[in-house]
């Protein structure tokens, strides 16, 4: 229910799917050969199932410092759970959600998303603002400072985590002073990736029944183009961490512009591009083939081409299983005609 979105009023309430039928999908689409499966919600990280008897859950609990409008039910199983559940299927499908949350990041959740290595380590925080007073007027339920310690404390749990944001900008009543506080917030956290918008007035919203829509076009416009050149240098400078490290990229298909490329993501979902070539397995026994959509490549990265492409060498066909058990290997990151997206499933919580 935060001011200015419009969801609430156009999807109604949120509701969730059972764990069990969850689960089921994805032993489905496990037996189709899926290797990327995306968890979706809004907000994801608040899913609750009841339906299987009121289980009392830890994970029910609000990160520190952040509050909610509605009332928040106890028992169930939780996101932790369900993201529990889901991800012991099967060891070599990597799982990524969204859209989440900040105030549903409990320790149970960061604590699994370090240990289980088909999670992906790239987690979406959604500040919308830097300014607290900014983020009072939308709702959001934390201030600045409740935010910059989560982003820390999930940066000490899981240190090579990615994270990403999106951000608000020209909301109504917003001060220079408040802008800069974006500003200097997203110089605090250096984002890997997000998603800049300028404010666009929505009828039926809070904002739209209590404030006014203030900042003129041209200020926004100008806002908005300031924190996009900053995060734009500051996640080339993420990425440049990368170069020189292993990562693992699971392939997606042939770049569209360079003919004898392969272009896939890594953990973080920022995307690599790399020769087409025949490359040895991980498993001795296994000849050398082209790697297909679907495989895992692991790829050591020569180049940050911006903020997320990077580009690199591929040294062999593997499991992700197998990369996640040989440590050297894992990154220090603190963080087309025929192509066929079957490989890559979404599935609505």
């Amino acid at each position: 229910m935060c001011s200015y979105c419009i969801v609430p009023f156009t999807r109604g309430r949120e509701r969730s799917r059972d764990v069990a039928s969850i689960v089921e999908e994805v032993r489905q689409l496990s037996a189709q050969g899926v290797k990327e499966i995306t968890l979706l919600g809004q907000n994801v990280n608040s899913y609750r199932d009841d339906s299987q008897g009121d289980f009392s859950s830890a994970a029910g609990s609000l990160a520190p410092g952040f509050s909610t409008l509605y009332k928040r039910r106890e028992g169930g199983l939780r996101f932790a759970d369900l993201l529990d559940l889901v991800s012991s299927v099967d060891p070599e499908i990597r799982f990524r959600f969204t859209s989440p949350h900040p105030k549903d990041f409990p320790e149970e959740l960061l604590h699994l998303i370090k240990e289980r290595p088909n999670i992906c380590k790239s987690i979406h925080l959604p500040a919308q603002s830097g300014s607290t007073t900014v983020l009072e007027r939308m709702r959001r339920g934390y201030t600045r400072e409740a935010y910059l310690n989560l982003a820390a404390h999930v940066r000490d749990i899981i240190p090579n985590v990615a994270l990403s944001s999106d951000f608000i900008t020209g909301f109504c009543g917003e001060t220079e002073e408040e802008h800069r506080d974006t500003v200097s917030l997203i110089q605090a956290v250096k984002y890997d990736m997000a998603f800049l918008y300028a404010y666009s007035l929505r009828e039926k919203t809070h904002a739209h029944r209590n404030y006014k829509d203030d900042v003129d076009s041209q200020t926004k416009k100008r806002r908005l183009a300031e924190i996009i050149e900053l995060h734009r240098v500051l996640s080339r400078e993420r990425s440049g961490e990368l170069v020189g490290t292993r990562q693992l990229v699971l392939v997606e298909g042939p770049a569209q512009k360079t003919p004898g490329v392969l272009i896939g993501r890594i953990d973080s979902n920022k995307k690599v591009v790399f020769p087409l070539r025949e490359l040895p397995s991980s498993a001795q026994q296994s000849a050398a083939a082209v790697p297909r959509v679907g495989e895992y490549v692991e790829v050591l990265i020569s180049e940050a081409q911006t903020g997320s492409y990077l580009q690199g060498t591929p040294v062999r066909r593997t499991t992700l299983a197998t990369f996640a058990a040989t440590p050297q290997l894992t990154s220090p990151f603190l963080p087309p005609p025929s192509f066929s997206t079957s490989s890559f499933q979404k599935i609505a919580l």
